[in-house]
């Protein structure tokens, strides 16, 4: 029973998510090496969990392990300049069977339909084509990598067209020219290019580590784009796979591509922890901070409701009906986190004797140890001094030491503002705090 109440409270706190991301686009990219190992199998389930969803999607796979090991066998030098592959004839031949295996091997997993497993009733149709155009790198640092490109261009329009048909798109890291030759390309150029030329909702890199390390122990659970930069310039020994992705995740998300993830390709089921739970299990990469505090609007209803209801059941909140919330809702903030309403205050003026009570500060369980309860607040005092009160108070039966830790200080029903003291209930015996603005 206690593993079916968990699963019906996740499933009920992911329906937001499975709302919101029906028709969005999400650009999906992972190396070779997740084919290679086998990590494949379960990624192909959760990406066809996103298809049925009704999640667009476009998959780039990289090739790089199979191209080492065919070079290898057949004795063929392997040369890097800064990181890029020299790509002279014999290493293009096995680029070109290393995409091509690799292609047909996704393909393949994707097909799937074997009952009693993920994949059964699956119905994927998977599109690949000349959707890349290419140019070469051309001369660097002295050396020529010849048949080694850069993406051109991505046939963005060509692309939709695949995916108005519900179908996936799946993009090699190869690139044709107009006059055509043939491009080996780096897995994340072609990932970060088609997520822009997309305008893709989501761009999303599955790799060796967890996401951007933090302190050594932990990894950051979300970074602004000025943020992930300080980080660039400031870390000397970030994980080689970081130093890859995350400069893709900045360009990206500068250029119309609302969040970035970066994720670890050995976590299963990483994908659907990262896009269906509040705190994910990576790096999520946004233009700006994901956290809004702003004034409440008539759509933020049933949000606020959904804050309050648990509390007023617990005798914490003062009961407030639907009704009434509608009427008083030019009184409330909130504080919005990657569009859910993530906390809530309210503030109702006594200019009468210059006073304002705060009411109604509520924080949603899910966010809660993150500050919001104080950035609520501050805003909430910022507002009451450039209305010129001079009191804030409150009243609380539960959080006392909370408003005490935070300026308040124990005052009476007495010195309430007359027409608050007339509407005070004495069975509830609310303490009363106040603090000097």
């Amino acid at each position: 029973m206690k593993d079916t109440t968990h699963f019906v409270h996740w499933f009920r706190s992911a329906a937001p998510y499975i709302h919101g991301f029906r028709g969005k686009t999400f650009v999906i990219a992972f190396g070779g090496e997740l084919v290679a190992e086998g990590g494949f199998v379960q990624l192909a389930h959760d990406v066809n969990l996103l298809n049925s969803l009704g999640v667009r999607l476009v998959l780039i796979h990289g090739v790089r392990p199979q191209v080492e090991a065919r070079l290898t066998e057949n004795g063929t030098a392997i040369r890097y300049v800064n990181g890029l592959r020299v790509t002279d004839d014999a290493a293009l031949a096995c680029v070109k069977e290393a995409a091509g295996t690799v292609r047909v091997e996704i393909e393949a997993l994707l097909s799937l339909g074997i009952a009693n497993t993920p994949m059964a009733g699956a119905d994927i149709r998977v599109a690949s084509g000349n959707f890349v155009t290419a140019q070469p790198l051309g001369v660097r640092d002295g050396v020529d990598l010849l048949h080694t490109g850069e993406v051109r261009k991505i046939d963005a329009a060509a692309i939709r067209r695949r995916l108005d048909q519900h179908d996936i798109v799946l993009l090699s890291p190869i690139g044709y020219s107009p006059t055509g030759e043939i491009f080996n390309l780096s897995l994340e150029d072609v990932a970060t290019q088609a997520a822009v030329e997309l305008a893709a909702d989501k761009l999303i890199f599955l790799m060796e580590t967890e996401g951007v390390p933090d302190d050594g122990q932990t990894i950051h659970n979300a970074l602004t784009v000025n943020e992930a930069r300080q980080i660039l310039d400031r870390e000397a020994q970030l994980p080689e796979d970081v130093t890859y992705y995350l400069p893709c995740a900045i360009t990206a998300c500068t250029q119309g591509v609302k969040r970035a993830h970066l994720i670890s390709r050995h976590r299963d089921g990483a994908l659907l922890s990262e896009l269906f739970t509040r705190e994910g299990v990576g790096t999520l990469v946004t233009p700006a901070p994901l956290e809004t505090l702003r004034p409440a609007t008539i759509d933020d209803v049933g949000g606020i409701l959904g804050l309050i209801e648990p509390l007023e059941r617990e005798g914490i909140l003062v009961r407030r009906s639907r009704e009434l919330l509608e009427i008083e809702i030019d009184r409330f903030l909130v504080l919005e986190s990657d569009g859910v309403v993530a906390g809530c205050a309210a503030l109702y003026p006594f200019p009468e004797e210059e006073a304002a009570e705060l009411a109604c500060l509520a924080v949603s369980r899910d966010f809660r140890g993150r500050g919001f309860g104080d950035l609520l607040l501050d805003e909430a005092e910022k507002r009451g001094r450039k209305a010129g009160f001079k009191h804030l108070f409150v009243l609380t039966t539960r959080t006392e030491h909370w408003f005490e830790e935070r300026g308040f200080v124990d005052s009476s029903p007495d010195h309430l503002p007359k027409r608050k003291q007339a509407l005070y209930n004495y069975k509830r015996k609310s303490k009363v705090l106040q603090k000097t603005l």
